[in-house]
């Protein structure tokens, strides 16, 4: 059994982990805590215990980023299993038989370009989703009914896989907030058979890929000396953002909370990458209306000493 106590280290970067079937995304990021004896750590993105794959894992101050994967497309490899439905839309649930499916491939890849685009999603019943302070799964573990959580989601491309008459195994890339369970729930509708979530798989977010993700297994085989070596810096979570480098005195104020002038004399910039001339990542800042580069969010190191 895996310690709940350790000497607390500063460590900062990302990892990606890929996360196994079974295990919740809190355990997953616990886990390759206490491997790394990180002082702080936060995820990305929940993946539910039945689901798996890329999982990436923020210490440190990379933690301060963050949230810039949670509002990145994912993608996934869902399989769709027709025929049935489930009280939870996938296979946590009682499954209810309710048609044969009797439709080709082609019938199948139709329906999933009709369902391409923006759209009103509702949320599973069971699901994380709040309701006056409670997850809906709470609600339907008791049998009360609430009102359904509807939010805008897109979905920007369904590529079908494969499929065996039954199951079929689909691409999907999709817009933060999209429940791959309704998915399933709403193919099984437009198939007029039914349809419940099988399996699912994260491949890739933010540009970040499942390739490039490391096990559990493999974050314990490797030594703990060689272990910050796995970890990407904790910039690589803005990258898309544009880059600022910054003279040591305007680091300084920066550092301070004093806002330095701006190359952008003419734009309002929500967000930048602030760097030293030695190529140190210092944080995010932001060109306000006054043409002034503020900071916005700094490492807790930024500062030269």
């Amino acid at each position: 059994m895996t310690p709940v106590r350790f000497k607390k280290r500063v460590v900062d970067g990302v990892l990606l982990l890929d996360k196994p079937f079974g295990m919740t995304s809190n355990k997953a990021l616990q886990t390759a805590r206490w491997h790394y004896h990180a002082a702080k750590a936060g995820h990305t993105g929940v993946l539910d215990p039945l689901a798996s794959g890329l999982l990436p894992v923020c210490l440190g101050e990379a933690t301060k980023f963050s949230a810039y994967l949670l509002d990145a497309d994912k993608r996934y490899t869902a399989s769709v299993r027709f025929g049935s439905v489930s009280t939870t839309g996938d296979l946590e649930g009682t499954l209810t038989a309710v048609a044969p499916p009797t439709f080709s491939a082609d019938a199948l890849r139709m329906a999933l370009v009709g369902l391409l685009g923006e759209q009103m999603q509702q949320a599973p019943m069971h699901s994380a989703l709040k309701h006056e302070g409670k997850a809906l799964y709470e609600y339907a573990r008791q049998g009360i009914v609430v009102p359904p959580k509807v939010r805008q989601i897109t979905l920007h491309q369904l590529n079908l896989l494969a499929f065996d008459g039954e199951t079929a195994e689909i691409d999907v890339l999709c817009s933060k907030g999209t429940y791959i369970r309704s998915l399933a729930e709403d193919l099984g509708k437009l198939m007029g058979c039914g349809a419940h979530l099988a399996g699912l798989r994260r491949t890739a977010t933010a540009g970040f890929l499942l390739a490039d993700a490391l096990t559990l297994e493999t974050l314990e085989a490797t030594p703990p000396e060689a272990r910050d070596a796995l970890l990407l810096p904790p910039d690589i979570l803005v990258a898309h953002l544009p880059e600022v480098t910054l003279t040591d005195a305007e680091v300084d104020a920066i550092c301070h909370g004093q806002a330095v002038h701006s190359e952008q004399k003419n734009a309002i910039i929500d967000r930048c990458r602030l760097y030293a001339v030695d190529k140190r990542f210092i944080g995010l800042g932001a060109v306000r209306a006054d043409g002034l580069l503020w900071p916005d969010r700094l490492l807790a190191s930024a500062a030269i000493s």
